[in-house]
C-alpha cells in the first residue's frame, strides 16, 4: 500500500461553491437485510454531464490551475476534508473502470474521529453511475458507494447512497456494535455534509477541468 502523508491537513485558502445540506434530499434508514444507508439527492448539478463526472472518477490524480493557482486537483473537490488520492491499481491498459482500486485520504468535516483510510474498488464507472466498495485494512468490505447520474437540461441529476455493513448473518452478529463504535449516525451525517458540498464543488472546477485536458488530449 503507498504511503500518504497524512500531515497535507490545513485547508487550501481558496473560494470555493460550498452548498447547505439543505440544498439537498437526504436521510438515513435501515434495508430489510439490516444494513444502514445514508442516501442524499443532490440539488442539480449545473453546468456538469455525466460524461464529466465518468472523465472526473477516472482522473483524480493531478493538478489543475484554480484562479491562478496550480493545486491538487483532488483537494480543490473539498478544499478543507481531502487530503490524498491515487489510483492503488489500474487496469492492464492503464486506465480505469471497473476492476482498478482508488486510495483515499480524507476527513469528513475535518474531524479526526471521522478519518476515511481505505483502498476502495470500482465495480462500475460509466455515464448511469459509479460503485466503489470500500475495504477496512485492505480486505473487509465494509460499505457499498453508489452514485447515480441522469443527463437533464443545465445539468446533471445526481443521487448517491453509502451503505453500512454487508449481507448475511455475520453482519446482524456484529451491527450493533459496528454502528456504535466504527460507523456511528453521526458519522453518517458527518458524510452526508461532506458529500453535498465536494458535489456542489463541481460546478466550479470540473467543466473547465474537462474542457482543458480533453481540449489537450486531442
Amino acid at each position: 500500500m503507498k504511503k500518504v502523508d497524512l500531515a497535507l491537513l490545513e485547508p487550501l485558502a481558496v473560494s470555493w461553491n460550498r452548498k447547505p445540506v439543505n440544498a439537498a434530499k437526504t436521510g438515513c434508514r435501515y434495508l430489510p437485510d439490516g444494513r444502514v444507508q445514508f442516501w442524499i439527492e443532490h440539488d442539480l448539478v449545473r453546468g456538469v454531464t455525466p460524461e464529466m463526472l465518468v472523465w472526473w472518477f477516472s482522473h483524480l490524480e493531478g493538478s489543475l490551475d484554480y484562479n491562478g493557482m496550480i493545486v491538487n486537483r483532488y483537494r480543490i473537490w473539498h478544499p478543507e476534508d481531502h487530503v490524498h488520492a491515487s489510483y492503488e491499481r489500474r487496469l492492464p491498459d492503464g486506465t480505469v473502470g471497473p476492476g482498478a482500486q482508488i486510495r483515499l485520504v480524507e476527513y469528513f468535516g475535518r474531524n479526526p474521529n471521522y478519518i476515511v483510510n481505505v483502498v476502495t474498488d470500482i465495480e462500475k464507472l460509466d455515464l448511469s453511475g459509479f460503485r466503489h466498495v470500500p475495504r477496512l485494512h485492505g480486505w473487509l468490505r465494509i460499505a457499498t458507494m453508489d452514485y447515480s447520474f441522469q443527463n437533464v437540461t443545465g445539468g446533471t441529476r445526481y443521487v448517491n447512497s453509502l451503505t453500512i455493513g454487508w449481507k448475511g448473518w455475520t453482519w446482524k452478529l456484529v451491527r450493533s456494535l459496528f454502528l456504535r463504535f466504527v460507523f456511528p449516525e453521526a458519522r453518517g451525517f458527518a458524510w452526508i455534509k461532506h458529500n453535498v458540498e465536494e458535489v456542489g464543488q463541481f460546478e466550479r472546477f470540473l467543466p473547465g477541468l474537462y474542457a482543458s485536458e480533453n481540449r489537450l488530449a486531442g
